[in-house]
């Protein structure tokens, strides 16, 4: 036994070292937070209560165990001894239910905007019982309650520094992971170093103690050619997102990772709460008129599948596939169904018209949800829905001012393409639960308001049993396809392209498929 140690202490050994020189795409606001590019920086520094493994088991990580009382509101976690935030403050039951109640409060500085609309109709506390023990109390049931909390936003982070205040913590948040914020070089990249004191790894980890490298040089490309391009040159040992260009050639130089995120696909919302897409006909005739499936192929050269789902996405284990073809394209059935809505005069240019209105259709997108070859699909969809008699519009916006509305107001867009990801159909919630009690429902794009999906959607997730919550999911993924209030587009995929001499590098499955650098390691000299 001590042989077998010590042979595996000198392996490891042989693994440290190196900086990993990473090229990402998208600088977010802030280093941690709501949106999925925040998502991939935090999953770095920060530890969760549990993990995911990749057939979505959900197994220990700052949590060794956990229980659930009989009646479903009541979850007792046992937290993993002598850990440590990177500021030397303890990691107990106290600092993770002060993170968890901070999620829901309404402080800007604690708030979490991915936690709290999962959350806030079933949470009541969470408080420390013991030193490690943590309890989470809620109101009513909520099954993926575990599911939320492997989400890598809803990382733990230190109480000590968020008393600092949201603008220290944007700039350097501080948690128990296993890379350290050292610097955010801003427009240029993110400096990690090794946190050599690291002993929480999560349960889908390959090994445990701090990791391999010496750090990580997160550089930020906007430019995909410049992002490969510093592949190819060896100036990076990794990079996000490969080129549909590139997709072939990278599969024959580098090593080469790809998850489909689970929740929504990348989708085209269409607002259903003034017309033209108040009629469902108006709506199920926008998503024959054009060939979408055609639309991404062509201009992701094959390398993007197509996802005529609009609910949700085919990694999410309550899936269709059969939905996954809806609304193929078909131009007789698209003006069948708008005549019949009324939209029968059309002008000289040819757009239909309906009591003198003309049948316009704006589609406010932006770079931070879609990826650059998938302006291309839109301007097929745009050509083709013409000869239907759509006047389709298309409203691209840059980061900044999409995430500030704009393009995004009430009267500013038909059509909007977006995503969120999850892990299975919990995502229904964010983006299908009404307005109530004079409180809007910012996350759904489509302001579809259907009280009796809403009903199918709360009884599935307060059900534990499987097969019955799935059934649940499944009648409401299906209602949601019928009447349309978003048509599918493209699946989301998270790529990585890495040098042959980086190995183990692997890709998270909390929800989003965030690069796990903790187990990577070079082969030879770095």
């Amino acid at each position: 036994m001590t042989a077998a140690l010590a042979q595996e202490g000198l392996a490891d050994s042989a693994k440290r070292g190196g900086i990993i020189r990473y090229g990402h795409f998208q600088e977010p606001p802030c280093l941690f937070g709501g949106w999925v590019q925040q998502w991939y920086l935090q999953r770095q520094y920060s530890d969760n209560l549990v993990a995911r493994t990749q057939d979505g088991q959900i197994v220990p990580w700052l949590a060794t165990s956990w229980t659930i009382s009989d009646d479903k509101k009541t979850y007792t976690f046992e937290i993993k001894p002598n850990v440590k935030f990177t500021d030397g403050t303890p990691v107990d039951a106290q600092a993770i239910a002060d993170n968890i109640n901070g999620w829901l409060s309404e402080s800007p500085d604690l708030r979490n905007p991915t936690a709290a609309p999962y959350l806030t109709d079933s949470f009541e506390s969470a408080s420390a019982i013991a030193p490690l023990t943590l309890r989470i109390t809620l109101r009513t049931p909520f099954q993926p309650l575990v599911n939320v909390l492997a989400q890598s936003s809803q990382g733990i982070l230190s109480p000590t520094e968020l008393k600092r205040g949201l603008a220290a913590n944007c700039e350097k948040p501080v948690g128990s992971g296993p890379f350290i914020v050292e610097k955010w070089n801003h427009g240029k990249d993110v400096i990690f170093r090794r946190n050599p004191d690291y002993n929480s790894a999560p349960a889908t980890a390959k090994h445990q103690g701090p990791a391999y490298v010496d750090g990580i040089d997160w550089k930020f490309f906007p430019d995909q050619t410049v992002r490969y391009g510093a592949l190819l040159t060896g100036e990076s040992d990794a990079a996000y997102d490969i080129p549909a260009v590139a997709w072939k050639d990278a599969n024959s130089r580098f090593t080469v990772l790809r998850h489909i995120t689970g929740g929504t696909p990348l989708r085209l919302a269409l607002y259903s709460a003034r017309p033209p897409f108040d009629d469902v006909l108006v709506r199920q005739a926008f998503a024959y008129a054009a060939d979408r499936k055609a639309a991404i192929e062509s201009s992701f050269l094959g390398s993007l599948p197509f996802e005529g789902n609009g609910a949700l996405s085919q990694s999410s284990p309550e899936y269709i596939r059969e939905l996954g073809q809806s609304y193929p394209y078909d131009l007789g059935k698209a003006n069948q169904l708008l005549d019949r809505a009324g939209w029968t005069a059309r002008n000289a240019e040819g757009i239909r018209l309906k009591n003198g209105k003309p049948l316009l259709v704006r589609i406010s997108y932006s770079s931070s949800f879609l990826k650059p070859d998938g302006e291309q699909a839109l301007q097929v969809i745009q050509q083709q829905a013409k000869v239907a008699g759509f006047d389709v519009r298309l409203q691209p916006t840059n980061q900044a001012d999409f995430f500030a509305g704009r393009n995004l107001g009430p009267n500013d867009y038909e059509v909007a393409l977006l995503y969120w990801v999850a892990h299975g159909a919990e995502i229904f919630r964010i983006s299908w639960k009404p307005d109530l009690n004079g409180q809007l429902n910012r996350f759904n794009p489509s302001r579809y308001q259907d009280l009796a999906l809403w009903d199918v959607i709360q009884k599935a997730e307060q059900s534990f049993d499987g097969a019955e919550r799935a059934a649940l999911y499944q009648q409401a993924e299906r209602k949601l396809v019928e009447n349309a209030p978003a048509v599918g587009f493209a699946v989301l995929d998270v790529t990585l392209a890495a040098q042959p001499n980086l190995k183990d590098i692997w890709l998270d499955r909390g929800s989003v498929g965030e690069p796990v650098f903790y187990d990577a390691y070079f082969t030879g000299k770095k």
